[in-house]
């Protein structure tokens, strides 16, 4: 999991602006370090290795169960490291031979062959082990680059810009050894606060390329433009020449100066960009084919649907749907809930989504740290630790 918070410092304008604190790389997770219930998986080996022993021992003598041991070292190289795996395959080979010397088989030719079998099953199994080991040490560290670079993209969210507080986090996909396209940002501009929070679809290089073009783009126009529209609007054409330089032409400003192969690349942003006027109880919201935001009012949690839903960046010209405006009430306590897709489509081991709406109304009355953190564990718990998809999420809070 990665979140960031800041304080807040006055510039020499005079206006308040985040202060930026250098994200803190964490050293890479020990994947093979047996927890929960993967700890009580990790006993399987010698379970197994204790049932056939007693089975063997308790059988008659012309019935031998021994060979069936071969499975410990290689249920140990799944799930076991190197020094655990190698041990338990001595202790296999050893109790093999211990058997069939109880049983009078000592120097037989099926008692030679079968301890055969198991030295070189032992070999394999460590050979396969010590591959997986690599492997894993490898994931991690790409697991590593992919999370500082997600750091370095995205600028830790201030704690409070004027009245609002703020909360956010940010869960990679454990699915993926690849940094993800999801992205938010909040800013303190002359118009007021404004924030963004979006989806590059899908993911690796490409998606990082365009999140770090998209964020860029609107650190820069929420300074420029006055309206919040035309912001929307530059951030479409920023995500075509974008789509356009990789497709091979930079000069193209529109899906009819591209081949006509563009038009199913399927590239494209979904974002929601949303403002909070200076003076004013209300945010206005402009929707760009971003799931729509939760709002919590005295207690009560409904989702805040656009009367005219735009365009994703990036496909404005071709549906031909320009960025509307929504203003909506937001007063002392009010909580706006914006998230990603990874936080509604997350499924569990049922197939079911993730009800995030319920999962708000559940926690409307908490502190807005609370509140955030149990949507976090929420998800965790739904899909129990593995998500398939890099989930983002920013609550907000007007203070009295």
């Amino acid at each position: 999991m990665t979140s960031h918070t800041t304080d807040l410092q006055d510039t020499p304008t005079g206006h308040a602006a985040p202060a930026r604190r250098k994200p803190k790389a964490r050293p890479p997770r020990a994947w093979n370090r047996p927890t929960g219930s993967r700890a009580l998986l990790a006993t399987a080996p010698v379970v197994l290795m204790v049932v056939v022993t007693a089975t063997d021992v308790i059988t008659p003598d012309w019935l031998h169960v021994s060979p069936v041991m071969a499975a410990v070292p290689v249920l140990a190289a799944v799930l076991l490291p190197w020094w655990a795996t190698s041990v338990l395959a001595l202790a296999v080979l050893v109790i093999a031979a211990l058997l069939h010397r109880d049983a009078g088989g000592w120097g037989h030719p099926d008692t030679n062959v079968a301890l055969a079998s198991l030295f070189v099953v032992g070999l394999t199994s460590l050979a396969a082990c010590s591959l997986r080991q690599r492997r894993e040490r490898q994931l991690q560290r790409i697991r590593f680059v992919a999370e500082t670079a997600q750091c370095a993209l995205m600028h830790p969210l201030p704690q409070r810009i004027g009245s609002l507080a703020l909360s956010g986090v940010y869960l990679p996909a454990e699915s993926e050894a690849q940094i993800g396209g999801d992205f938010y940002e909040a800013l303190r501009t002359p118009y007021g606060t404004r924030i963004v929070i979006g989806d590059v679809r899908g993911k690796g290089l490409e998606a990082v390329g365009a999140s770090a073009t998209l964020l860029g783009a609107f650190r820069d126009l929420a300074f420029r433009e006055p309206s919040l529209t035309k912001v929307a609007e530059q951030l479409d054409a920023r995500a075509r020449r974008h789509i356009a330089a990789l497709d091979g032409d930079p000069d193209a400003e529109s899906f009819d100066d591209r081949d006509t192969s563009a038009l199913f690349t399927e590239r494209f942003a979904t974002a929601l960009l949303v403002e909070f006027p200076p003076g004013e109880p209300v945010a206005r919201m402009v929707h760009c084919g971003h799931p729509e935001p939760y709002a919590v009012h005295a207690g009560e949690v409904r989702a805040s649907e656009p009367e005219q839903p735009g365009a994703p960046l990036g496909l404005g010209d071709l549906l031909a749907a320009r960025p509307v405006a929504q203003t909506v009430p937001f007063g002392p306590g009010d909580r706006l809930v914006l998230y990603t897709d990874g936080f509604i489509e997350a499924r569990d081991r049922q197939g079911r989504f993730h009800d995030l709406g319920a999962q708000v109304q559940a926690h409307a009355g908490r502190p807005l740290e609370a509140m955030v953190a149990a949507l976090r564990r929420d998800l965790l718990r739904h899909v129990r630790g593995d998500l398939d998809d890099d989930a983002a999420l920013v609550a907000l809070e007007r203070l009295p």
